[in-house]
């Protein structure tokens, strides 16, 4: 068996039923988001992983833990949502009132991250992965902006080509090998 990251995104939380960027506040999950990750667990029960990353936020340790992959998670700081800087709990909509043309993919966030920092993130999060379980199977349990970051950086798109894949709260992604080409093998499903 080729390497397989197993990518699954966190619950819902308050700010992202209101579609405010969420990135490092702490925020739990709803009850809504509990049940979702919950219900991830009876599929993933079912599938071996060497081993398990996960973001020190507080919303994707719970998923993780609902989901049935708590047990020797390993937290990985890497797997922090993008930090949104000066647009911390801003909606695209309202940043996009003052900046018509942003985009989180090209410009970034002032006070925060930018594509190439997350890019970096997200090359040292692969290693780490491939390192852990050449032929193995990791889930990486954290947030939908990093994620779909680590997607692309995964494609050889970079950070950016996260911009052409929508993930929903409590899915499970998985990247992979068709022969040598990394390819998605299946993107944001749910499976409960």
């Amino acid at each position: 068996m080729a390497a397989e990251l197993w990518l699954l995104r966190h619950g819902a939380t308050e700010w992202a039923r209101n579609g405010r960027h969420t990135g490092r506040t702490d925020l739990p999950l709803l009850a809504e988001g509990e049940a979702e990750a919950a219900a991830l667990a009876p599929a993933l029960s079912a599938v071996a992983f060497d081993a398990v990353l996960v973001s020190p936020l507080q919303r994707a340790r719970r998923t993780a833990e609902l989901a049935g992959l708590g047990a020797g998670a390993q937290i990985s700081a890497d797997l922090m949502e993008w930090d949104y800087g000066d647009y911390e709990g801003i909606t695209t909509a309202a940043i996009r009132s003052q900046q018509p043309a942003w985009s989180l993919w090209r410009d970034g966030c002032p006070g925060g991250e930018q594509a190439q920092q997350v890019q970096r993130r997200c090359e040292r999060l692969i290693e780490q992965a491939l390192a852990l379980a050449p032929a193995g199977r990791v889930a990486l349990v954290a947030h939908g902006h990093i994620l779909r970051a680590l997607a692309g950086t995964w494609l050889g798109l970079g950070a950016p080509g996260g911009a052409l894949l929508s993930l929903a709260t409590a899915t499970v992604s998985v990247l992979g090998f068709e022969r040598e080409q990394r390819v998605i093998l299946r993107w944001n499903n749910r499976l409960g």
